[in-house]
């Protein structure tokens, strides 16, 4: 399993908390690539919704990462 930035924003608009079954089943409606459902298939599944994509992807970057001033802009 493998993700990158292009992959996991696809899941941003997913409806928090999902099961996986509820993520899989998203990303196939809303036209995600192979590579996110396949990703999404190899998660465990102990019944539980994950909360936020942080619980699928710990490395995925939040607004805090990137270093910019969004006042200039």
């Amino acid at each position: 399993m493998y993700w990158t930035l292009e992959l996991a924003s696809y899941l941003e608009d997913a409806p928090w908390p999902a099961t996986k079954d509820e993520l899989i089943d998203y990303a196939i409606r809303s036209g995600a690539p192979l590579e996110v459902v396949e990703n999404l298939q190899e998660l465990e599944d102990d019944g539980e919704p994950y909360e936020t994509i942080e619980e699928i992807w710990p490395d995925y970057p939040t607004k805090d990462d990137f270093f910019f001033n969004e006042d200039e802009y």
